[in-house]
């Protein structure tokens, strides 16, 4: 993006990968100038404090690196994720493994159908679950958790498969599947869906987001963008994750005019408005695993920023599994003061080594990112703790190395033994399995899964300190 096009804020840091070539990114390395840098663009000031260090010049050589690899490999990353899933979803197609090769031998074999309500994504595929935990009270936030955990992971399926799942499964109302332009990259990137709790709680909303798809290049480059914008009075948020949200090239207008496109704050905000003028008993609630949960804990942001009191006075809770960090510390105030404002619930919720909570980094320099709100922080046996934010918050430590291998060993092992030890429910498929090894050998990699935080808020049990109410405050008085 040029200079021209920064209408809305003063200070921002903006990487353009397209632009970089690898004779770029070695001089960036090695020759702290970056003001010749041209797939740079930024004031003066907020480059002669990041050049200094090289700690955040080798954060962004390195994720240009990746963002460029990235961009090279899409088309055959896009086909090998397509060819996968297909195959995952061959032996369910076909009634089971040995009716699987009967019809392969009477040539009778059944090809999936993407476009079905039974297709699985790669995601569902390590986790087949989609009925909600009927053990937990309706109306509690260990309910209103386990209800977002599983929204956010079908959130990853396709329109036919959500649609039966809400309709038929959940018993509720289905209110609508989106899927979003992200003006930067000029391409529908973003998904969501929105559901109304009508059979059990009729006054509640779900809006889920769907988090980053395995197979995605454009997701991944989303994650990876080390761009970000500081707003006035609000402070530094990653611009990836604005622009999947429907940042717009001149910022953040109050209210747009959509010419064939729909983008997501906008088009869910006025779904919201109408959903929410019709009855005004409703409240609703915003979650997303991953990128998702970024897109989550930003909506309230911008609504805040618009002045939306009577949607933020009408928002239940947030709802976030392995989320990134979104902004800065003064973010983290500014969403601090928001939450308290209007009694929003803000529940983070971050499985053991999972390394995506852990970034964009806290370097002091470049990002300075924070978490807002407190951490609802889960170990390997699912016990639950709330806490200011994960252990090992920047993840590369040499320290922790060692007991994350023994970790990711541990819940292979475990994978064999869960079942046995928390019921039939708990049983991990081969695939998952699979990605207990990867998470061996990299550590932390399996533990961003749905599978572990479904289990979380199952098992997780936190213990929560009761809100303080009216006759408590006099009675403390007294």
């Amino acid at each position: 993006m040029s200079k021209t096009d920064m209408k809305f804020c003063n200070s921002y840091f903006l990487v353009d990968p397209t632009k970089a070539s690898v004779v770029d990114l070695l001089l960036l390395l090695f020759f702290p100038n970056l003001t010749s840098a041209r797939f740079i663009d930024s004031p003066p000031d907020t480059l002669k404090s990041v050049r200094r260090s090289f700690t955040s010049r080798w954060i962004i050589v390195v994720a240009i690196f990746f963002q460029k690899i990235l961009m090279l490999i899409r088309k055959p990353m896009a086909f090998v994720g397509g060819l996968l899933t297909s195959w995952l979803n061959l032996v369910p197609a076909n009634g089971g493994f040995f009716k699987l090769i009967l019809n392969l031998l009477t040539g009778k074999l059944v090809k999936p159908d993407e476009s079905s309500a039974t297709y699985t994504s790669f995601i569902g595929c390590s986790d087949r679950r989609v009925d909600l935990d009927e053990k937990i009270n309706v109306g509690t936030i260990e309910y209103r958790s386990m209800l977002s955990i599983m929204a956010s992971k079908i959130s990853y399926e396709n329109k036919p498969f959500i649609t039966s799942v809400v309709k038929n499964t959940w018993k509720m109302s289905f209110e609508g599947y989106y899927d979003f332009y992200n003006v930067y990259q000029e391409e529908t990137l973003t998904q969501a869906f929105i559901c109304k709790t009508s059979s059990i709680n009729p006054n509640l909303v779900v809006v889920s987001f769907r988090g980053t798809e395995p197979f995605s290049a454009e997701d991944w480059c989303t994650d990876l963008d080390v761009s970000w914008y500081e707003m006035k009075n609000v402070g530094k948020v990653h611009a990836g994750f604005s622009r999947a949200l429907g940042l717009q090239k001149i910022g953040w207008p109050k209210e747009i005019i959509t010419l064939g496109h729909q983008y997501a704050y906008y088009t869910i905000r006025q779904k919201l408005r109408d959903m929410l003028a019709k009855d005004k008993s409703l409240k609703f609630i915003l979650t997303g695993h991953s990128l998702g949960g970024a897109m989550a804990a930003l909506f309230p942001a911008i609504l805040a920023i618009h002045g939306e009191d009577e949607l933020l006075d009408r928002l239940e809770g947030v709802y976030t599994f392995g989320q990134p960090r979104v902004g800065d510390e003064d973010f983290a105030e500014f969403m601090n003061g928001v939450v308290k404002k209007h009694g929003i619930e803000y529940e983070r919720f971050v499985y053991n080594n999972d390394v995506v909570p852990r970034v964009p980094f806290d370097d002091k320099i470049l990002f300075s990112y924070k978490h807002y709100g407190s951490c609802n922080y889960f170990n390997s046996l699912y016990k639950g703790k709330v806490r200011d934010d994960a252990p090992n918050a920047n993840y590369f430590s040499l320290l922790w190395l060692i007991p994350k291998v023994l970790n990711g060993l541990w819940e292979f092992i475990r994978s064999f033994i869960l079942q046995f030890w928390k019921g039939k429910e708990y049983k991990e498929n081969w695939m998952m399995r699979s990605v207990r090894v990867l998470g061996i050998v990299f550590p932390g990699s399996s533990n961003h899964f749905p599978f572990d935080y479904v289990n979380s808020t199952r098992l997780g049990g936190l213990a929560r300190i009761p809100p303080t109410t009216h006759v408590d405050k006099i009675a403390l008085i007294a």
